[in-house]
């Protein structure tokens, strides 16, 4: 690759980060899973803090973050999804930047993500994307399978990730409201019954509504196993395999409920319970090993109102992003987080 050409450096890896958007929809009959963003309402907000079209392609942090470096004459970058602050480091001063406030960081400088504790999953976006291939439409990683994101795998010390953009557009660093975590709502998580609940025993399904359920450390972009009571089928655990929406729960002969996540398979032979709603995919995808969450079943018709009131609400919270000079401030909580072992840090935008 050309030492011209604007990128980003990865000077630390982190734990396993992809390139991520809005999915590959279209492919599950070629047997290719959408794969995407786990949380897309944090992937949204992101790239419109950087001036992106909503579903542009960007790093899906878990665990804990890379180190970045700016190979471009500069770049504009927002951190999403999480309470844990963006560290800018560079000659002229270290800065920490809040999450949900976009900050424009110039060449040489370094970008660091640490430990990300309060999600499973957060987002970085660069203003312009990334100059990646789009294989079926998507430049979404689905590591299986070796296709999207960069070689079709996580990103590695020494990656160079090839930038759109060598410059960051003029203007003024912007901010989501703060009130902006409304839009991933609370509560139980909502699901479908079905499609084949008919396979399970009235107690199973009794007791998916009303017990309360542990993620376990079995958890990762396909899927989250989850510990808790047994669902007890009624007719047998397998089916003519059919096809999987993300969110299925599906029960195999462990009688121990999965949740099916972005890299799910596409067809599969195990009954499934119940489906989670789209409009709590996002939060589902949030959850990290230890998490407890119930369920509450509700109908397609309220499933789908759910959905067009979340809608409703993301498209208010983006129109509320603002000026970040106001919105800048301290954040004790998260400079306690961070275990900051020396440097001076200012709060702000780059």
């Amino acid at each position: 690759m050309s030492d011209s050409r604007p990128v980003l450096r990865v000077l630390g890896a982190g734990f396993h980060p992809t390139i991520q958007d809005l999915g590959r929809h279209g492919a599950q009959r070629l047997g290719i899973p959408v794969s995407g963003a786990l949380d897309p309402l944090a992937l949204r907000m992101a790239n419109v803090l950087v001036g992106n079209d909503e579903g542009e392609a960007a790093i899906e942090i878990r665990l804990l973050g890379p180190t970045l470096e700016v190979a471009a004459d500069d770049v504009r970058v927002a951190l999403v999804g999480t309470e844990a602050a963006l560290e800018v480091l560079g000659p002229a001063g270290n800065r920490l930047v809040p999450a949900g406030v976009s900050a424009r960081v110039p060449r040489g400088w370094r970008l660091r993500v640490g430990a990300v504790k309060d999600t499973a999953c957060c987002y970085l976006a660069v203003g312009g994307g990334f100059d990646l291939p789009a294989p079926f439409g998507s430049k979404s990683t689905y590591v299986r399978s070796g296709i999207g994101g960069l070689d079709g795998r996580s990103l590695r010390d020494g990656d160079m990730l090839p930038l759109t953009s060598g410059a960051a557009p003029a203007g003024r660093e912007r901010a989501l409201p703060a009130d902006y975590r409304a839009v991933y709502g609370s509560g139980a998580v909502r699901v479908v019954l079905g499609p084949q609940d008919g396979w399970f025993t009235a107690e199973a399904v009794e007791r998916l509504l009303s017990s309360t359920f542990t993620v376990s450390r079995e958890a990762d972009r396909m899927g989250l196993r989850l510990d808790g009571p047994e669902l007890p089928h009624a007719r047998g655990y397998n089916i003519a395999s059919d096809g999987i929406a993300t969110g299925a729960i599906q029960v195999p002969g462990s009688r121990k409920p999965i949740m099916l996540l972005a890299d799910h398979q596409t067809t599969g032979g195990y009954p499934k319970i119940a489906t989670v709603t789209s409009a709590d995919l996002p939060r589902v995808g949030r959850l990290r090993p230890g998490a407890e969450l119930g369920f509450r079943a509700v109908g397609i018709a309220e499933a789908e109102e759910l959905r067009r009131a979340q809608e409703a609400l993301l498209a208010e919270v983006l129109a509320g992003v603002h000026d970040a000079e106001e919105a800048t401030s301290v954040r004790v909580s998260a400079l306690y987080r961070e275990n900051l072992i020396s440097g001076v840090f200012s709060i702000g935008t780059a």
